[in-house]
This record gives structure tokens, sequence and C-alpha cells, in this order.
């Protein structure tokens, strides 16, 4: 693959990051000057900022693309990615408007983030979400009996860390998981700068784990299931998983696919060729993004 075919590692190589809010502005622009937020989907409406709760110092909200057509629709509730120190449902407005597109109710949840808000507070709200969307989902036009759960990147490891959460709570079913390009075991962090094409891939890598769970975390912190689900693939439900070649998240993708498959749990995973981390925001750049959206829509359906 040649430089420029990744517009992330791109944006992070013209401009290191100084600071936590340098590493959001560079995503976000990276995201915006792509395109990937023009010309979005028709679905049958869009809300934004609809009010989960008020904590102390934010509130915790989520987006909510209502497809066309008539309810109750299957609900998909979206955990976006960004290191769990950046990122917001408007990064990812498109793959959610995709969803939509096919039919699904989708809750694009803003969880509070690092460094101002570590773990678990990101995690914690996410789950708080999940029950929101439970209690309300009707409001919306959704039916809480067909509940599936999504994220990318870090938003990958919350999902997966919520579910076996609530594998045990009656009142909230998630019947599968969307697992793309996520975070499932912090002891296989390290390999995930291996195939970065970043000129500093440490110094990210230690901005986003550092602000999330501390400098220089534990192994009782990196054991916990909530951070590393793995720990806890017993109690997941059916998964799809991808992830592309170019990642080096790959490792940790496939070590919980074959937990899962020595689990007896239903899976399916992906592996797309010469894609980098990120690729689901570049459906101009990358033809995969929707192979890869049309084979998760798929999956929820089948």
């Amino acid at each position: 693959m040649t430089e420029n075919m990744d517009p992330l590692a791109n944006a992070f190589n013209e401009r290191s990051p100084k600071d936590i809010n340098d590493f959001r502005n560079i995503l976000d622009e990276a995201v915006e000057s792509s395109g990937a937020n023009e010309n979005l989907p028709e679905i049958g409406d869009f809300l934004t900022g609809v009010l989960i709760s008020t904590k102390d110092d934010h509130s915790l909200t989520t987006d909510i693309h209502i497809p066309k057509g008539e309810g109750p629709f299957p609900i998909l509730v979206y955990f976006h990615g960004g290191g769990w120190i950046s990122g917001s449902p408007k990064s990812h407005r498109r793959i959610c408007h995709r969803f939509a597109e096919a039919g699904f109710l989708v809750f694009n949840v803003d969880y509070a983030l690092a460094p101002e808000n570590p773990f678990p507070q990101g995690f914690d709200e996410c789950c708080e979400s999940l029950r929101w969307v439970v209690a309300n989902a009707l409001e919306y036009g959704g039916d809480s009996n067909r509940l599936s759960v999504g994220g990318d990147s870090a938003g990958g490891n919350l999902t997966a860390a919520c579910a076996a959460v609530f594998a045990e709570d009656d009142r909230i079913d998630i019947k599968k998981i969307l697992l793309i390009y996520g975070v499932f075991d912090f002891s296989t962090m390290g390999e995930a700068t291996d195939n970065l094409e970043m000129d500093s891939p440490d110094l990210l890598m230690e901005m986003m784990v550092g602000s999330y769970l501390g400098a220089d975390p534990d192994e009782g912190i990196l054991s916990d299931p909530r951070v590393s689900p793995i720990y806890v693939a017993h109690k997941l439900p059916p998964a799809h998983i991808l992830c592309g070649t170019l990642d080096g998240l790959i490792t940790g993708s496939r070590l919980l696919a074959e937990k899962l498959r020595s689990e007896g749990i239903e899976n399916e995973e992906f592996y797309y060729e010469n894609m980098p981390h990120g690729f689901l925001h570049f459906e101009e750049i990358y033809p995969e993004s929707r192979q890869a959206i049309d084979r998760m829509i798929n999956f929820l359906n089948s």
C-alpha cells in the first residue's frame, strides 16, 4: 500500500499531535476532509444530541438515525471509535446512516472520553445508554426484542465489554454484536503499532492507553474484563468480527474469534486485504468499506 492510500496515517504523519485536543482535531479533520459526511444516504429522520442523562461535567447523549418506513425497527446501538480519547457521533455519521438506510434504528452514542473521564466512565456510560435505549426504543419506533450492538476500534472494545455485562441481565437481550477492528485484549496492544504507517505510533498508543487507563496500568487493570473482554468471551452473543490485514489490531481480532469458536459461540470473521485501520470511513477510497457494511447488514438480518 502506498503512503497516500491511508488517510488516517497520512493525517497524523503530516502533523504529530501535541496534546489530546490536537489529536482530536487531526482525527476530525481527516474524516471531514475525506468527504465522509457528505452526500449522506437518505433515511427517514435524523435526531442529534438526544439527552440520555446529565452528569456533573457533561451530558450523555445520542444521535438517532431513523429508517424510512413504518416500525417497529430492529435496533443497532453504535459506539464510535477514536482511541477512547476522540471521535463522536458526527465522525461516524455516515457509517450509522448506512445501517439506518438498511432498516435499522441506530442509536449513535456520545459517551464520555478520556482523559477528562478515564476508565471506567466511558464504559459505564455505554452500559447506561443500552439500558436507556431498551427503555425508550418504542418512542422512536424501535423493537427492543431485536437489539444488536456494534462499534469500531475503541467502540469495538466497548461493545464486547458491555455485551458481556448484560449476558446475565434478563431485561436486556443483545442478539448480535459487530466488532469492527476492535481492541479485545490489551496484552496485544503493543502489536497494534507494528503495521501502522505512522511516524510516531508509540506516542499515539501511549496517548490513548495512558489517557484511558492511566500511566503504566498494572496487570489487574489490563486483565479486567471491562478492559479486555476476551477474558469473558464465553458470555458474548453471536459476533461478526472484521479487520484489515494492515491493521495491527488484527491479532486481537483473530484471537477473539478463536476463543469464541472454542466456546461454541456463533461468529463470522472477515479480514480485508491491504485495508488499514479505520477504512470504513472512506467509501470513496476503499470499495471494501461498502462490502464490509453490506456483510454486517446481512449478518444482522440473518
